[in-house]
């Protein structure tokens, strides 16, 4: 959760092409939100989706280096615990 000074807004200067202002435009008046709350909830999936995106990278990047130590004999015959394992990573 955010602070309530995290929640504050700030205002900033942005450029857009005019045919995103116009989608943007007609997403207001289709759901009865201004051109902020449209913006602000873009920025806010695509941060999200982002984070995730990083998430699941370095998850498959774990998995492959997890794959790679239990394929070497010589790495997986000295692993004994979990822990030696993660230290391997």
């Amino acid at each position: 959760m955010h602070s309530l000074e995290q929640l504050q807004k700030q205002q900033v200067g942005l450029r857009l092409p005019k045919y995103l202002i116009e989608h943007i435009d007609e997403l207001s008046k289709e759901y009865e939100l201004n051109r902020t709350d449209i913006i602000i909830e873009s920025i806010k999936s695509y941060l999200e989706k982002q984070e995730a995106h990083a998430f699941y990278d370095s998850f498959d990047k774990s998995c492959k280096e997890l794959k790679e130590v239990l394929n070497d004999p010589k790495k997986a015959d000295k692993l004994q615990t979990l822990d030696e394992l993660l230290d391997e990573l």
